[in-house]
């Protein structure tokens, strides 16, 4: 079997992947995505006083404004994921959480954090993903008269997206020497270009998702490790951040590239 065979085959088990899940892969994809924000949520009801604590100690600005800041991201995180799963107002909920990120960015002094800055970033990307999904397509003003996709604002959301979602994979690296880890990387690398520049998009996002799927389960076991050891947050945080990765690849799989893409070009040569 040559190389353009293998590669047809595995273009028609992802298409017939897609038809077989087209009707809940999205409540998937925007579950994951917003799972960051849906444990972080949670985790501001429950270390309620350590945050408050944190923010007031961090910028003196004592009690009162460090319990408005909890609560901003307590309730703006928890009611946005309600808005997005519900697929009530989900543009508003998107932008709401684009705050709760901007927020979180100067609160915690991310800017100064190259790691965490990229994924704070990836996480905007997830949420222009998710504005582009709840777009509705543009209709033309003629019936028959086809409709500027190029030109759509929807096809740059998910550009910018795919982009994004690059950042976050890049604070996913491992840099170790060992061959699995090298492995990890180089394969990873290559299948998150191919997702950026939109090339053999769907095979490569659900390609990827797979392997990150596997090397989330295996390396972020949050779950076996004890909740008072510091592992156990450390775990949680990147299992839950790699969740979000998967969320905004299977919205990739599910919507496809969008116009601005290789694959979109490709028909027209």
């Amino acid at each position: 079997m040559g190389h353009n065979d293998i590669m047809n085959t595995a273009e028609d088990f992802a298409d017939q992947f897609l038809r077989v899940t087209k009707q809940y892969l999205p409540h998937v994809a925007r579950l994951c995505l917003i799972s960051t924000f849906l444990e972080d949520g949670i985790r501001m009801w429950f270390q309620w006083s350590e945050q408050r604590d944190y923010i007031d100690g961090t910028w003196n600005c004592g009690y009162f404004l460090a319990s408005i800041f909890v609560i901003l991201n307590l309730f703006g995180q928890l009611s946005g994921c309600i808005l997005v799963l519900s697929r009530n107002f989900v543009q508003y909920a998107c932008f709401g959480l684009f705050g709760i990120i901007a927020l979180q960015t100067i609160a915690y002094s991310i800017l100064w954090d190259l790691k965490f800055l990229m994924r704070n970033l990836a996480l905007g990307g997830g949420l222009l993903l998710l504005l582009a999904e709840s777009r509705s397509e543009g209709k033309s003003m003629f019936a028959g008269v086809p409709t500027m996709r190029e030109s759509s604002p929807k096809q740059y959301m998910q550009l910018g997206g795919r982009v994004l979602l690059v950042l976050m994979f890049m604070t996913l690296l491992h840099f170790d020497l060992n061959f699995f880890s090298i492995l990890q990387n180089i394969v990873g690398t290559a299948l998150i270009i191919l997702v950026a520049i939109g090339f053999k998009t769907k095979l490569a996002a659900l390609t990827l998702v797979i392997w990150l799927f596997g090397i989330n389960i295996y390396f972020n076991a949050f779950w076996t490790v004890p909740a008072y050891k510091p592992m156990h947050d450390f775990l949680k945080y990147d299992f839950f951040q790699t969740m979000s990765v998967i969320g905004g690849l299977l919205l990739v799989v599910a919507l496809g590239p969008g116009g601005v893409s290789m694959d979109e070009k490709k028909k027209e040569w």
